[in-house]
Parts: structure tokens; sequence; C-alpha cells
């Protein structure tokens, strides 16, 4: 994948809205249609919400030949193939392109309550500091932004799984080389669909379809 190395680029990670394939955790509790319905819902409403002239906005998309598909994915960004290897590896290609006059954000396509500030505080922190994180509730990032490259190791061995993911990459990085934003809830299982809603963050059931 090449970024364009003369603006800041926002990467929005995304998996091909396939049903049966994604938010399979969700799945569980509501089914696969339902979950298929409420991703790309979400995936929909990123794209939209986080377009700006300020930065160019691309999908970073899931399998590798889903970036021809045009009719599953949003219409406006230009569509890359994320490439192969764990989720380090795949995040580090577009993150090692990085330039200070070009920095790059990536964001996961699952956050319900992210909006534009939030991508112009990432970008606004890196500024001042060489990489910026958005912590997830659950102890990974939904975020993660660098102004030149990163250490190449960064991300090797993280078990992504886990609550110690944020803890395990920042602690990687030397001082104070990182800044974090807001912390927000991804779109993961019921109980975070159901404080999602609550807050009015997503429809009501039914209303995706």
């Amino acid at each position: 994948m090449t970024l364009d190395p003369s603006r800041p680029t926002l990467v929005v990670f995304a998996k091909a809205p396939v049903l049966g394939t994604v938010k399979t955790r969700l799945a569980a509790g509501i089914g696969e249609a339902q979950a298929l319905a409420l991703y790309r819902h979400c995936l929909r409403r990123t794209v939209r919400e986080l377009a700006d002239p300020r930065w160019r906005t691309v999908l970073a998309v899931t399998p590798d030949g889903s970036a021809k598909a045009g009719d599953l994915w949003p219409e406006g960004p230009d569509r890359i193939a994320q490439g192969g290897g764990d989720l380090g590896v795949r995040m580090m290609r577009p993150l090692a392109q990085a330039v200070p006059e070009a920095p790059v954000v990536l964001v996961g396509s699952d956050i319900p309550g992210i909006g534009k500030a939030h991508v112009e505080r990432a970008f606004g922190a890196l500024h001042v500091k060489p990489m910026v994180f958005g912590p997830a509730l659950d102890g990974g990032f939904y975020m993660v932004g660098a102004r030149d490259r990163p250490p190449p190791d960064l991300f090797a061995g993280v078990e992504w799984s886990t609550d110690r993911v944020l803890a395990e990459v920042t602690a990687r990085l030397l001082g104070d080389g990182f800044a974090l934003i807001e912390t927000l809830e991804d779109l993961d299982d019921l109980a975070s669909l159901e404080r999602h809603r609550a807050a009015g963050r997503l429809p009501a059931s039914g209303e995706t379809a």
C-alpha cells in the first residue's frame, strides 16, 4: 500500500462486511444478520463522519481481494488492501509511511462514539508527540497515529485479545514519546451494544437492516 506523502492521511481499518465473518461475538447474542447490519451501520457512519478536506481518508480492507468489490464498501474513500500478517504487521504498513509533513492516523471501523473531533485531536497531538493513541475501554486502542516511522518492532509479539494491549505497546516507547486522547468503547459484544444504544450512539433493534 502506498499513501500520499504530501498530506495527512486517515486510514480506516475495516473487514469486508460479509454475513458470518464480522462481529462474531456480537452475533452470538443477536444473530449474524443483525450483527452484520450493525457493522455496516458503523462502517458507513465512520466514513461519513470522519471525512474532511484537511486529510485524505483511505479504507484499508481485508481480505485483500475485497478491495475491488465496490458493492461491499461505502462510496468515497479509496480502498487499499491491508496485506498479510497479524494486526500489528498490517497496521505498521501505513504507519511506516508517516513523515512530519504527512502524518498517518489509523482508526477502527466499529467505534460508535468516534467523531471528527477525535481525529482533529490526534493530528494535533502529532505536532507535539511522535505517536498518539486512542485508548479503548477494553484495554486496547481504537486509534494509533504517527508523524514518522515508528519502531519496527513496536507491535511484535503483542497478544491482541488481552486487556494489556495498550499498556504493552506504549511501554515500548521511550519516556513521553506518545500522547493519549479520549477513551472510547468499540462494538464488540451484547453488553457493549446495550451501552451504545442506551447512550444513543446506535439505533434501536431492527432499525439498521
